[in-house]
């Protein structure tokens, strides 16, 4: 059964850990529109709504997906709202501290968010993290990374303190790497678990459109959103349903 909780704030030192380690939806909230007093209510009551659907069929979907790929995991997962105005438009896995698979959004994804398509989607591809076992690996691939820097660095004869700055570089490098694949693959695992939970990945991708471009940051560890939302389709296509 799914569970919802709906804390003020999670652990800092949680939420500090997965945005360093694991994927994430973010982008800028658009300045809102004025909305007559009752309008706003009534949208904000249809967000709330439109959430609470989408954890009751997306969570058990992606327990399931989540048993039958790797079994040897914990899959029962909790999704959690972030109320702070501060933390913006966001969402995000981690482990909760009773040792769950964690899926946060905030107030401000809920609210922006245009149909249950995008919800789910985004649910979906952060249980994909999960799923993919995103946030062992990261640190695995971040330690490598530093490791590899370092020791080129102290084979040239550097200094300690050039030697810890290799291996700061080092560990980002990798991890920018690790985290453009796992996005993806975070993306092709969310298309599975929305569309067998009955939403339309590609209308939930729209989502894409409308966040700033990785493409044109430098150094970015997220993929193009281009190259996101072609392996949704591809993901459909190998599911045997039509791309649109």
């Amino acid at each position: 059964m799914p569970r919802m909780t709906v804390p003020l704030r999670l652990p800092a030192l949680i939420v500090c850990a997965a945005l360093m380690l694991s994927g994430c939806v973010q982008m800028a909230a658009p300045p809102p529109s004025p909305l007559p007093q009752g309008d706003m209510a009534a949208r904000a009551r249809q967000a709330v709504l439109n959430f609470d659907e989408v954890v009751t069929r997306v969570e058990p979907v992606a327990e399931q997906v989540c048993r039958e790929e790797t079994p040897d995991q914990t899959c029962d997962f909790a999704i959690y709202v972030d109320r702070a105005p501060e933390s913006g438009v966001n969402a995000f896995h981690t482990i909760d501290p009773q040792g769950r698979p964690a899926i946060i959004f905030t107030l401000g994804l809920i609210a922006v968010a245009q149909n249950t398509d995008e919800l789910a989607f985004i649910m979906g591809h952060e249980a994909g993290h999960h799923i993919g076992r995103h946030l062992p690996q990261g640190r695995l691939q971040a330690a490598e990374g530093a490791r590899v820097f370092a020791d080129l660095a102290r084979a040239r004869g550097a200094t300690a303190v050039e030697i810890g700055e290799a291996a700061q570089i080092g560990s980002f490098v990798a991890s920018r790497e690790f985290g453009q694949r796992a996005e993806l693959e975070a993306d092709a695992i969310g298309t599975i678990i929305a569309a067998r939970a009955g939403y339309d990945p590609i209308r939930g991708a729209a989502f894409f459109t409308v966040i700033p471009d990785p493409a044109r940051e430098f150094l970015s560890t997220h993929p193009p959103n281009a190259a996101r939302i072609e392996i949704v389709r591809s993901t459909l296509r190998a599911m045997g349903r039509a791309a649109r």
